[in-house]
């Protein structure tokens, strides 16, 4: 799919994963592009599925939501059901931000936002505790985040 991409999509994409916001006339002069012609490009990346769509990025310190936790869980068995009930369940818990099928130790990796220790203390007791077919979790604090990025390779 990549290979569909020239290098103005390229460039398209890198500028608009960064500034998101950015007028179609000022996206248009950083590609090198007439504006019809970019808008053109846009819709077609957007249509195309490359573009899946535009959010605004938000602070969580700044929320109220300075703790990230990761939490590696480990179901009782992999069997389809079991996993797919953990799934559905896991979707509806708030606080996750993410949640990854893995390979290694641990069958799925949680990224958990919270207040502080005592509300993961309740986010655990009132959600984690009673995620399905879980055998195992084991949860890791950030300190600090030293780098974090949305924008994909291009």
């Amino acid at each position: 799919m990549a290979a569909e991409l020239d290098a103005t999509d390229r460039r398209i994409l890198t500028v608009l994963q960064k500034e998101g916001r950015i007028t179609n006339a000022e996206l248009s002069e950083r590609v090198n592009l007439s504006p019809s012609a970019c808008h053109r490009r846009v819709q077609r990346l957007e249509d195309e599925g490359f573009i899946v769509g535009y959010v605004a990025l938000l602070n969580a310190r700044r929320l109220g939501w300075p703790t990230t936790v990761f939490v590696e869980i480990t179901l009782q068995a992999q069997a389809d059901d079991v996993m797919e009930a953990f799934e559905r369940a896991v979707q509806r818990v708030p606080d996750v931000l993410e949640c990854h099928l893995m390979t290694g130790s641990a069958d799925y990796l949680l990224k958990i936002v919270a207040q502080d220790t005592d509300d993961f203390a309740r986010i655990h007791r009132q959600y984690l505790a009673r995620l399905p077919g879980v055998a195992k979790m084991q949860s890791s604090f950030t300190l600090r985040t030293v780098f974090r990025t949305t924008a994909l390779p291009v």
